[in-house]
């Protein structure tokens, strides 16, 4: 038996208590029905049974949603030990995700009627801050809408939605599996691709023409935007820089993309 509980405490899941969590098998079960959007994963103790557990498996499952089996499930910080979560644990967006065909179409609309819409596509960044400061950059700078990824990313939540400084609810987010399928329907839909990269070949920012239908991709913090999707991006973007460093913290980079667009766009 102590073998059976140091196995247990050794495969443990340790989730900080914070409000973009929601726990319990009924509350999970609803929120799956009423706004599966705003779920970006799910964590449940595997050896527990039970229909509405099946359900949820299930449902997040036809969602799309990421489920994770651990052993067993443990929520940490202020207040945690009054918290019963009944082995299932959600993290969630703070605003309702758009569905992506939802984003595709109004996209699309926003090119027949040359408009030249703006998306900004976030792979697989995993600081919650970069996120919400991108978002509030992206709100400010008139860009219509974020497209983040589902795996490997930092959720929507409450420290993102504090980055935004309440940019969230006045700009359209939508989270997508597989980011390079996405880029693939935008581009389908008349989207230009452009990668923000560190390359010394690629195009100078301010020598490309970005007055057009664009979706600009910033890559993760580390190693950048992934191999798939860079075979996606019509043209590699670089920023010039001066000095020592080699490159910018994302969010930084992403606001010098998006501004640079909102003022070609002014003087067009």
């Amino acid at each position: 038996m102590k073998k059976t509980a140091d196995f247990r405490r050794a495969n443990e899941r340790k989730i900080r208590l914070s409000e973009d969590l929601l726990w319990g098998i009924h509350p999970v079960f609803e929120a799956l029905e009423q706004e599966p959007e705003r779920i970006s994963e799910i964590f449940i103790v595997k050896d527990r049974k039970g229909g509405k557990r099946e359900d949820i498996i299930e449902n997040a499952r036809k969602a799309g949603i990421k489920v994770h089996f651990v052993s067993s499930l443990k929520l940490v910080g202020e207040e945690a030990s009054q918290v019963r979560h009944q082995g299932v644990v959600a993290k969630m967006s703070q605003t309702r995700l758009m569905p992506f065909d939802d984003l595709l179409d109004r996209f699309q609309g926003k090119v027949r009627e040359g408009l030249n819409p703006r998306i900004i596509a976030l792979d697989t960044l995993q600081d919650p801050h970069n996120i919400g400061a991108i978002i509030r950059s992206a709100h400010a700078s008139g860009v219509d809408a974020v497209l983040v990824t589902r795996e490997r990313s930092a959720p929507i939540g409450g420290t993102a939605a504090k980055s935004a400084a309440g940019a969230m609810s006045h700009i359209d987010i939508c989270q997508v599996t597989n980011l390079a399928q996405a880029l693939q329907s935008l581009k389908d839909a008349g989207a230009w691709i452009f990668g923000a990269v560190k390359d010394a070949e690629a195009q100078s920012l301010y020598q490309s023409d970005l007055v057009l239908p664009a979706c600009i991709v910033v890559g993760s913090e580390g190693s950048g935007i992934r191999p798939l999707v860079r075979k996606q991006c019509d043209v590699l973007l670089s920023i010039p820089m001066e000095g020592k460093l080699d490159s910018l913290n994302s969010s930084v980079a992403a606001g010098v993309i998006m501004f640079e667009i909102m003022r070609q766009r002014q003087l067009a």
